[in-house]
């Protein structure tokens, strides 16, 4: 199990020394000069701002992102979009908000490539015609680099009986086949993501090690954790531990040290609304404030804005405090102090 292994890991932060000698994109041309972006996006300075706006909400993503934005009172680095199964990406409104030409964004595109294929099937070939239309899209689409996760979240989806075509293994396989094919046919720029859940549950189970396909086929890694009652600030959050699995060090400290040199996405957070606690919001917004430069392989805070999560509300400003807290935190000059690239 990997918490054995983990027993006597350090939470001391490790520096991200791999990433640092990338070759580096040109810069915005009023950036300072030493804060560049690496060819895999990763900002040499503090850490990149985004958002999933007003999901589950029914509203196109930009009035979404317009709508937050105003909410915010400021605007966001990365913009957190979904697709699944045949849809091409990015699409006509997601390329134009990347392209803003005052406030330009990164994309960071979320695809589920099928929905009715098990991982070995999609590992095997099933849907290479999907992936080729889909590269050949891109190609001509969208030159700039994005960031690319695949099929998200894959604990909960692990079905561990032999033959189910949705071991941890079969997601591992699925997940370089396609970053391979897609390489192959010519999609140089998806800068490639692995997201975990974040949950020690997960973390414990025998095969979640299996789940990781490999360095060459993924640039970032990536948790997506929620605060809920059990959570009360920004360190909790990123190194959730239990009682029941008492020897998982949390997620951070365990990408430090499987993941030393790879950058670390916070690539969906939110706090739910606590029932008689309004006050739970603004304080953990104003936790990770002052938590977050503990956190330097952080390179991504991507906050997930919905009045309609599976587990409770998680718009930012439920409460006026709240909203308050979280224009505060989106503001901080640690989050702008590497501008986006240009196309």
């Amino acid at each position: 199990m990997v918490v054995a292994v983990l027993a006597g890991c350090s939470g001391q932060p490790e520096g991200l020394e791999r990433p640092a000698r990338e070759p580096s994109v040109r810069p915005n041309a009023e950036s300072s000069p030493s804060c560049a972006v690496t060819a895999r996006l990763i900002p040499s300075c503090g850490a990149w701002w985004g958002i999933a706006p007003e999901v589950f909400t029914g509203t196109g993503v930009e009035r979404s992102l317009q709508s937050a934005e105003t909410r915010i009172g400021g605007t966001a680095d990365v913009l957190h979009v979904y697709h699944r199964g045949k849809e091409e990406f990015p699409t006509e409104e997601e390329v134009g908000l990347a392209r803003d030409p005052v406030r330009p964004r990164l994309l960071l595109i979320n695809w589920k490539p099928s929905l009715d294929r098990t991982w070995a099937q999609i590992a095997d070939g099933a849907i290479d015609r999907r992936i080729d239309r889909l590269a050949d899209y891109i190609r001509r689409t969208f030159p700039e680099r994005f960031f690319l996760t695949l099929h998200h979240e894959p604990e909960n989806d692990v079905d561990a009986t032999p033959g189910s075509g949705m071991q941890a293994t079969d997601y591992a396989a699925m997940y370089r086949h396609v970053v391979l094919r897609l390489r192959d046919e010519g999609v140089k720029n998806a800068v490639t993501v692995m997201t975990y859940m974040g949950a020690p549950n997960w973390a414990a189970k025998p095969w979640f090690e299996q789940l990781y396909p490999g360095d060459d086929v993924v640039d970032w890694v990536a948790l997506d954790p929620y605060a809920d009652h059990r959570v009360d600030d920004f360190d909790g959050l990123v190194n959730k531990t239990r009682p029941d699995f008492g020897q998982w060090p949390g997620f951070y400290r365990w990408m430090q040290w499987r993941f030393p040199g790879k950058p670390v996405m916070v690539a969906e957070w939110g706090v739910f609304e606590r029932s008689g606690d309004r006050t739970a919001k603004r304080s953990f917004f104003e936790s990770v404030r002052t938590q977050i430069q503990h956190y330097p392989q952080i390179k991504a805070l991507i906050y997930f804005d919905s009045p309609h999560a599976p587990r409770g509300d998680t718009s930012f400003d439920s409460d006026p405090a709240a909203g308050r807290a979280f224009s505060e935190l989106a503001r901080d000059p640690y989050f702008h102090s590497t501008p986006v690239p240009r196309p």
